[in-house]
């Protein structure tokens, strides 16, 4: 429900206008080097505000460690920590308390508890992504340890899409500009269209890549938790994701198995793939390859023109969204792709090492 992993397990809690939100990080292991400078700088990138083509909600989104971490190491111990909500106006959402916005998770919220906190969403609002992106910044220290690096960049939005794969790219440059997207020139296209789109008072939606590197062979668990299945639960579970694939992806379904077959070879340190179109992971296990997939997010919801709708009570209506809100989802949503892969990564490495433990 509010939680994911195995042995590293994240429990989040909080609402987009509570007091503040949080989590609790669990089995996250002992003698990490906790950089904070590091924390805050993930918590910047995923920030609100940031940009012309974000929300303008102004929060700092300055987490507060509460147990865990001693003398600037980790503990072995849960990890709790909190952010504060400091920049909610909440008599913004005022004509959402009957009426039901289109697409959003108003009506099945109501639905099904019978109860909704109509502020900015509530628990669905994207505001509870913050919890992520810290637990996100932990798991990167660690896997950092351990030779693990994990890059997300907008390759997409609206019909903009970068025509070569994550190789054909210094993605060091994508958090050179607003949209972080590593193509300087598509970038320039993709904030013109957004900053369009956001006039308009509606919104657009796109694809962020994510690529890791350094995953050693093993990675994932038979049958149901396979590594593709546990990243495509992560990356479903992030507000507004709509489609994942890794590899060739859906790509792969239009060719033939004698040209998309990753081919082994002897590269005199042992064996290896000439291709990689199985983006890293084959039998939902990790071959040691770069894993690389994809999530298709889509417009954000809120669009700031009058729409049909219907109240509680089923009377047809119409309804101005208010409020502030991102006309693309997409350039903050990169950090939040990073922080679930890195929290997936961690943990079936962690299950991998305790599986040959027993044994080795």
């Amino acid at each position: 429900m509010n939680s994911i992993g195995s042995l590293l397990r994240l429990t989040t809690f909080g609402e987009s206008h509570g007091v503040a939100i949080g989590g609790v990080l669990d089995g996250y292991p002992a003698g990490v080097l906790i950089d904070e400078e590091f924390v805050r700088g993930e918590m910047r990138r995923r920030r609100p505000g940031q940009s012309a083509i974000t929300t303008s909600r102004n929060e700092a989104d300055e987490v507060q460690f509460l147990s865990g971490i001693f003398e600037g190491r980790s503990t072995g111990t849960p990890i709790a920590f909190t952010i504060v909500n400091n920049n909610n106006r909440s008599a913004d959402y005022d004509n959402l308390r009957e009426a039901f916005r289109p697409s959003h998770a108003d009506y099945v919220y109501d639905r099904k508890y019978g109860v909704r906190d109509h502020r900015g969403g509530g628990r669905s609002s994207a505001r509870e992504t913050a919890v992520r992106v810290c637990a996100g910044a932990l798991s990167k220290l660690a896997l950092k340890q351990l030779g693990i690096e994990i890059t997300a960049y907008t390759s997409q939005v609206g019909d903009i899409a970068l025509a070569g794969n994550y190789t054909a790219y210094d993605l060091s440059q994508a958090e050179s500009n607003a949209v972080r997207c590593p193509d300087a020139a598509a970038a320039a296209a993709m904030e013109q269209l957004i900053l369009d789109v956001k006039r308009d008072g509606d919104t657009i939606g796109g694809v962020v890549t994510c690529v890791v590197k350094g995953a050693p062979v093993g990675l994932g668990e038979p049958l149901y938790d396979k590594l593709s299945a546990s990243l495509a639960s992560a990356m479903l579970s992030i507000n507004a994701a709509k489609g994942f694939d890794y590899g060739n992806g859906f790509a792969a379904a239009t060719g033939r198995g004698s040209r998309q077959n990753d081919i082994f070879y002897n590269d005199g340190d042992g064996v290896a793939t000439r291709t990689n179109n199985s983006g890293g992971i084959q039998g939902g296990i990790s071959n040691g390859n770069d894993i690389y997939f994809r999530v298709a997010f889509k417009p954000v919801a809120t669009v700031l023109m009058e729409q049909p709708t219907v109240t509680k009570d089923g009377v047809e209506t119409t309804l101005l969204s208010r409020g502030r809100h991102d006309p693309c989802v997409v350039p903050r949503a990169v950090p939040v792709v990073e922080a679930m892969a890195a929290l997936v990564v961690l943990d079936h490495y962690m299950l991998d090492r305790a599986r040959k433990g027993l044994f080795s």
